[in-house]
This record gives C-alpha cells, structure tokens and sequence, in this order.
C-alpha cells in the first residue's frame, strides 16, 4: 500500500476512501484481504474516525465486508451485482451510443482518437491500470460529446462491481487487440452515423465480459463468491 498524502482540497475521510476504493479496484487490495483500522490509520497517517467512516461507506458500495468483533474484509465479487451492473450499463449506453451516431462533435471525436492512439501505445507497456482507464474514458468521451454526463453519473453508481472483473480480466491476459478494435469499430460507427451498427458492437463488447466471468471464477475461485 503506498504511503498516503493528505490532499489540500478533499476532506481527509474523502480521501481515505477515494484511495482505498482506487485499491481495491485496482487490486492491490485483493478480493477475500483481511484489513484493520488500524492498520490502515497508521499506514495513511490519519486518525482511526475518518478510516471508519471510509470502511462504513465502503461496505455501503458492497466493496467491504465488516464483521463486529471479528475483523473486516475485502468483499468477494458477487458475479449477480456484476450482472446486474453489465444490464444497467447496455441499456443506458446503447442508447447513449445511438445518439451519438445522430450528432456528434468534432472535438470528441478527436478525443475519440486520441485515447485510440493511447490505447494502442498502452497494449506495448502492458500497463493493465492505464488500459483500464483509457477504456473508461473512451466510453465517458462518448457520454460527454453526446452531452449525457448525468446518465454517465448514474451508471457509475453501479459500475464498481462490473469494474473489479474488468480490471481483473485485464490483469489476467494482456491481449487487447480485441478491446482495441471493437473501440475502433465504435468510433467508425459514430463518424458513419450508423446506430444500429453502433448498438450491436457495443452489446458485443459488454456481453465479452460475460464469457470472461466463467473463466475468471474457475481461475480465481477463491475472489468470487
């Protein structure tokens, strides 16, 4: 665990549990790992009240389990919140996605671009933290040219649970080439304005997340529930 710097801005609770949900997430906080309070107070440098009330919202999210008098620890995945999170996301997404193909900014198809040419770069580092991220702001891009920001709101109120399997599928194999070119299958779509072509490729992209699951829990049986 990296050592923790107390930002200006963010309340010292906020930021807490801004950096253990990054790690969880980012797996540096494994699936089924035992954490303490105490522990991670003095690991951040910060009292034990903003560390409770980071684990308290974290169990909140479903990212933390605590057991009074016992201990807590880092939830299991739970493939149905998984589920559920991939059904919220497709439905709002393609519709997002079709719209886009109507009108869409020259400026975010730029950024379109440009993340594309960063993805690319990314798959020769094998830098599965990067990937996820570029992958994360190909999709917010299209949310933003399409001006929905809100829409994109509420799908990350959901999306941490589908976010830890996509991050460990990334960890897991560094072949992205096909990740890559259904992002550029999509971007094709918008500039050639063809909705349906754009809704098809993006519940292909996601319903890939659903065949990865399977392989995912038999290799890593003891991070699911």
């Amino acid at each position: 665990m990296n050592q923790f710097q107390r930002p200006s801005v963010s309340s010292t609770r906020d930021a807490v549990y801004q950096a253990l949900k990054a790690q969880i997430l980012n797996l540096e906080l494994l699936p089924g790992a035992a954490i303490s309070e105490k522990e991670i107070s003095l690991t951040f440098g910060v009292s034990r009240t903003p560390v409770r009330e980071s684990f308290v919202q974290l169990s909140q999210e479903g990212l933390l389990d605590i057991y009074p008098q016992r201990g807590t620890v880092v939830s299991l995945i739970d493939l149905a919140l998984v589920d559920e999170a991939r059904f919220i996301r497709e439905q709002l997404e393609a519709a997002v996605l079709r719209s886009a193909c109507e009108h869409f900014p020259a400026a975010g198809l730029q950024a379109l671009r440009t993340n594309l040419a960063m993805q690319q770069a990314c798959m020769e580092q094998h830098d599965y933290k990067q990937m996820f991220e570029l992958d994360e702001a190909f999709h917010r891009a299209i949310f933003e040219g399409s001006r929905k920001m809100n829409t994109w709101a509420v799908i990350q109120q959901v999306n941490v649970h589908l976010n830890r399997t996509r991050m460990l599928r990334l960890a897991t194999d560094h072949h992205w080439e096909a990740l890559h070119e259904q992002h550029q299958q999509m971007l094709h779509a918008i500039v050639t304005q063809q909705p349906d072509a754009a809704d098809h490729l993006l519940r292909e992209h996601l319903q890939v997340g659903v065949a990865d699951q399977a392989m995912l829990k038999e290799k890593f049986p003891t991070y699911f529930k």
